[in-house]
């Protein structure tokens, strides 16, 4: 094998986990080849899930004035093509620049990006099938599998229908319409949900379970529907799975009571499976679970020696941030690397719907489950100065913490700024803290963040009077 073609580790895919794990072993002086079947890199994450769908999310809400329009009564009338044209804009313009960004990562840390299909070959070789059709064979010391997820895609579901959408194909609008079916109260169909209701479409909601976002605090789940309603869209919850036909009226929803919708676009959002297919994982030794997901231990090796996974491809929790942190830590192990040897057991989660909502540490559900004592305080957004003015009212700041000693166990957050105010409660529980910090901390007035002063307080009180 020619020397240019040995490396100290191979990663198929550059998407979160991947370009991670190459830039952190590059770091630290390892020679690494990426391999990516796309023409660009990054992955989904970058071309087609979380970043423009959050695009998607701001763009809307910016050219309708959505929160504004409430504020100061303005009521803007918009031209349906060039809205649509506003947001194709936008979210091509953050594509190509954080496409960019992850392409001047990998040239920085000397990183080989070769384009092509992967397949495992033995003795920890790595088989590329280039655009030409030919073959080049890369060899690593070690070799990572982070190829990422795709949209599952249910039996019996139309995707044919050019207006049936999945997760990825949803954020291609390319024409105006002014109704949809999104079908799916997870993270992903409640994001694309609310952002099709701020762009007034008239939005249905439709999920199988009971409530949305079932692995948020039951409390605020509750106060995302209700917000949803107070915008205008329509939630069918519990009501069974939703059958898509078109005739020659066009597109028929019928769920599961018999009513029937005739929306003029349907959005499946049924989760993510990962992308292990053609890669020779049972031909090279790499055990999958039965969903299709790579399985490994606490190094992320697999079951074929010296060969790693990282990211979407393993399974839960499907996080950008925790997969770029499963990618390092990967890197670290597989080649000695004496930096970072574990993930951050308490990750938080963002959904970034209208409004936000974020989570780390326990649910009330959780706390009770585990037997542990413990009491919440909420400071409302309705009460905070910040929210006001910005008219951002809905939501709360909830904490849960341990009744004996005060211990921070979760926080809960509904709010416009959710995402970036949970990392606060994130380094309190971190360390162990207790919600005593928030009450000796000084706070910008005004700001949202004072919300955790208030729900400390409120906690406090909460205590007392039990």
């Amino acid at each position: 094998m020619p020397p240019e073609d040995s490396f100290d580790m191979v990663v198929i895919g550059s998407g979160p986990a991947g370009e991670k794990a190459a830039a952190q072993a590059a770091y630290f002086g390892k020679r690494v080849a990426v391999v990516e079947r796309s023409a660009s890199p990054g992955g989904a994450a970058v071309s087609s899930a979380g970043i423009p769908t959050k695009t998607l999310r701001e763009t809307a809400l910016y050219v309708t004035g959505f929160r504004r329009r409430e504020v100061y009564g303005l009521r803007l009338t918009l031209d349906p093509d060039a809205t649509l044209a506003q947001l194709r804009t936008r979210t091509a313009q953050v594509i190509e620049t954080m496409t960019d960004a992850v392409r001047r990562n990998l040239e920085r840390h000397a990183v080989q990006f070769v384009r092509g299909d992967a397949r495992l070959g033995p003795d920890r070789t790595v088989r590329v099938t280039v655009d030409s059709g030919q073959e080049r064979v890369l060899r690593g010391d070690a070799v990572l599998i982070a190829t990422g997820s795709r949209p599952t895609r249910l039996p019996g579901v139309p995707f044919h229908d050019p207006n049936v959408d999945d997760s990825e194909s949803a954020f291609e609008i390319d024409r105006p319409f002014g109704s949809v079916v999104v079908v799916g109260g997870g993270a992903v169909g409640c994001e694309y949900a609310s952002i099709f209701t701020a762009l007034g479409m008239e939005v249905t909601l439709v999920d199988s379970g009971g409530r949305l976002l079932p692995f948020l605090d039951g409390e605020i789940s509750t106060l995302l529907a209700q917000a949803f309603s107070g915008m205008g869209m329509r939630l069918v919850l519990g009501g069974g799975r939703a059958a898509v036909t078109r005739d020659e009226e066009g597109l028929r929803v019928t769920l599961a009571n018999g009513e029937e919708i005739r929306p003029d676009k349907v959005l499946f959002a049924s989760g993510r499976a990962g992308n292990t297919e053609g890669l020779g994982l049972e031909e090279a030794g790499v055990q999958i679970d039965d969903r299709s997901r790579i399985v490994v231990d606490t190094r992320f090796e697999t079951t074929a020696e010296r060969i790693y996974a990282a990211g979407d491809v393993i399974g839960p929790p499907g996080l950008a941030s925790v997969s770029m942190e499963q990618g390092r830590v990967a890197a670290c192990y597989a080649l000695g690397i004496p930096f970072k040897e574990t993930v951050d057991p308490i990750p938080p989660f963002g959904v970034y719907s209208v409004p936000e909502a974020a989570m780390v540490g326990l649910t009330e559900e959780g706390a009770a489950a585990q037997g542990i004592a413990y009491e919440v305080g909420r400071g409302w957004f309705a009460n905070n100065s910040r929210a006001t003015i910005a008219g951002a009212t809905d939501g709360l700041v909830k904490l849960i913490f341990r009744r004996e000693d005060r211990k921070l166990l979760g926080v809960h957050i509904l709010g416009d700024l959710a995402a970036e105010l949970v990392h606060q409660g994130q380094a309190v529980l971190n360390y162990g803290g207790k919600i005593d910090h928030f009450i000796h901390s000084t706070f910008n007035v005004p700001t949202q963040s004072e919300a955790y002063k208030y729900a400390a307080y409120d906690g406090l009180q909460r205590l007392t009077a039990g």
